[in-house]
């Protein structure tokens, strides 16, 4: 039923959108799994991405009757691994296992099937947080532990499919090893494409120097999730020139609400569409703080949500 469904696009948020981040475990979430899941609803998407592993319900049952209530369904989550260090791919296979088996077993039978989006564990690399954005090839991986990145990705892929018919797609992400262009490239042909397939962030496509019309083109039917987010032209190049780290341009609002950025939208989702694209995007709105304060919460997130899917009803989606 599921690739029954996914014969147009779909349209769903993510918690990251309220402020519930993976990469922040330390910081308390902003706002609770019920109000997330209600805003979500309120603001007319279709699906939800997990988020953090148990900022959502964990049992499969629990998770399905809380979206099901709510007119929603999983679109697909999140899992950072440190796919550099060979060390680090047990452990993450195990991660990828826990989560993929969750969601399968949380996905409705009316929607498209959820999709397991394998990520480097970014922002923990210092150098590559300093140099988000303008990522030279002294920075980049080399050679070795690339192919070790690309045989972990692969195997993790391999067997999140086997033990729950899940389909990955690897997220790249500014401040990770997976960043540039070419780097995505790079990954995408040293894996099996009936394996691991790409999720195309049209914001980190954007600040990592590419073209997200140019990668639809490129990678067309190894598109297997898409997450739509805007980059600010401004904040882009006053991060490269002043040398801002990545933390810092997010936090002087690299990624705006969509059509307020550089990305063209417009363009974006008529390629989708002309490539054949069905299944889920998915609106992430990182972070943005309020003026003058120092707390960690988002300006009014289920307005910046609800203008977000109003954006993209103009575009036909």
């Amino acid at each position: 039923m599921g690739a029954i469904a996914a014969k147009r696009i779909w349209v769903a948020n993510a918690p990251c959108s309220w402020g519930v981040l993976e990469f922040e475990e330390a910081a308390p979430p902003p706002y609770g799994p019920e109000r997330v899941l209600d805003e979500i609803a309120e603001t007319g998407y279709e699906g939800t991405e997990l988020g953090p592993y148990g900022f959502f319900p964990t049992e499969p049952e629990a998770l399905r009757e809380a979206l099901e209530r709510r007119g929603l369904a999983i679109a697909g989550a999140f899992v950072p691994v440190a796919l550099a260090d060979e060390a680090q791919h047990e452990p993450g296979l195990r991660e990828a296992l826990t989560v993929a088996r969750l969601i399968a077993g949380a996905a409705s039978p009316k929607a498209p099937l959820p999709r397991l989006l394998l990520s480097d564990d970014n922002g923990r690399d210092p150098v590559r947080v300093r140099h988000a954005g303008r990522v030279r090839p002294e920075h980049m991986l080399p050679a070795e532990r690339f192919r070790t990145f690309a045989e972990g990705a692969e195997r993790i892929a391999r067997a999140v499919h086997e033990e729950t018919g899940l389909k990955t797609a690897f997220h790249h992400h500014c401040a990770g090893f997976v960043e540039t262009p070419q780097e995505v490239q790079q990954l995408m042909e040293l894996t099996d494409p009936d394996a691991l397939g790409l999720c195309l962030d049209t914001g980190h496509y954007v600040y990592g120097g590419g073209d997200p019309l140019e990668a639809i083109e490129l990678y067309g039917t190894r598109l297997w999730h898409v997450h739509l987010k805007d980059c600010s032209q401004d904040v882009a190049e006053r991060a490269r020139r002043e040398g801002w780290d990545y933390f810092r341009a997010v936090r002087e609002g690299l990624f705006p609400e969509l059509g307020r950025g550089g990305v063209d939208f417009p363009a974006v989702v008529e390629a989708l569409k002309g490539s054949g694209y069905r299944g889920w995007v998915v609106v992430e709105q990182d972070v943005l703080l309020e003026a003058g304060s120092g707390a960690r919460l988002p300006r009014n997130p289920k307005e910046s949500a609800r203008r977000n899917r109003d954006h993209l009803r103009r575009l036909g989606l």
